[in-house]
């Protein structure tokens, strides 16, 4: 749920209303942020397996006219976004040290909180300069300057979703918490492009925890102390593919989620 707290007094919720709000019908409003975050998710484990599948089996790069028009639409929209956060107060810089800059979700939102500062784990220390990853829609320069490293897109992408989706949302990293983040941060974008957000956070997220590659030779997920098993440190990340989740996907994702109860139900 929403954070009481407010990183360099910044109201997070109101700000991501505000896009939400950008999506409506003339003077309506978008789905209530709030509401939004008291949402509770069932975590199904066929349909996480059946996503990482999916992603899996599907080419690296994707093509056409509407794809194309689809990730330009959310580049400008996540660079409003970007922009409506820093001009709010909370300061997002590159991540230039050793490593990772959090030791984990709880260390991030911390952080955050004491600090109003966001670092980005960028994008080129992540995945690096091989032409594969170059020729990703979100690899191009985003035109955003910090420090002397110029942003690409995916920064700036991952950047906003770490603030609207864990550092406003207390959200982990692990699927459940990813799950309720991009559910959430997703309706402040238009729906034309939820099936790319989909790809570039559910469809990677379920690859990482569920993917062909984790199972055993029976097929099953091995857990924690079974042979086979491969600790989340351990394991690779997904290689950043281009291409629409079918929509029976995104249907299915949204009926995991129901309002939570309050305590008098």
């Amino acid at each position: 749920m929403v954070t009481e707290e407010r990183p360099a007094g910044v109201d997070l919720s109101s700000l991501a209303q505000r896009h939400a709000d950008q999506w409506a019908p003339a003077g309506g409003h978008g789905p209530s942020i709030a509401r939004l975050a008291r949402t509770a998710v069932r975590l199904d484990e066929d349909y996480c397996r059946a996503v990482a599948a999916h992603y899996d089996r599907a080419p690296l790069r994707g093509d056409g006219a509407g794809l194309r028009r689809r990730y330009d639409r959310l580049k400008r929209q996540n660079l409003r976004q970007f922009r409506s956060i820093v001009e709010a107060g909370i300061e997002i810089a590159p991540w230039l040290g050793e490593g990772q800059p959090y030791e984990g979700s709880r260390h991030l939102r911390e952080s955050v909180h004491r600090t109003g500062r966001l670092h980005v784990y960028l994008t080129s220390s992540g995945h690096g300069p091989s032409p594969a990853a170059g020729d990703h829609p979100l690899s191009g320069p985003s035109g955003v300057v910090v420090d002397g490293v110029e942003f690409c897109h995916n920064d700036l992408f991952r950047a906003v979703h770490d603030i609207f989706g864990h550092v406003m949302l207390g959200n982990g990293f692990g699927p459940k918490g990813e799950f309720l983040a991009a559910f959430c941060h997703m309706h402040t974008y238009s729906r034309d492009v939820h099936p790319i957000l989909f790809t570039e956070q559910i469809g990677q997220i379920c690859w990482f925890f569920y993917g062909p590659h984790l199972l055993d030779g029976a097929g099953g997920l091995p857990g924690p102390g079974d042979p086979g098993y491969l600790a989340p440190a351990r394991r690779p990340y997904p290689e950043q593919k281009v291409f629409e989740f079918p929509v029976r996907f995104l249907d299915a994702f949204t009926s995991l989620f129901q309002p939570e109860r309050s305590p008098d139900d």
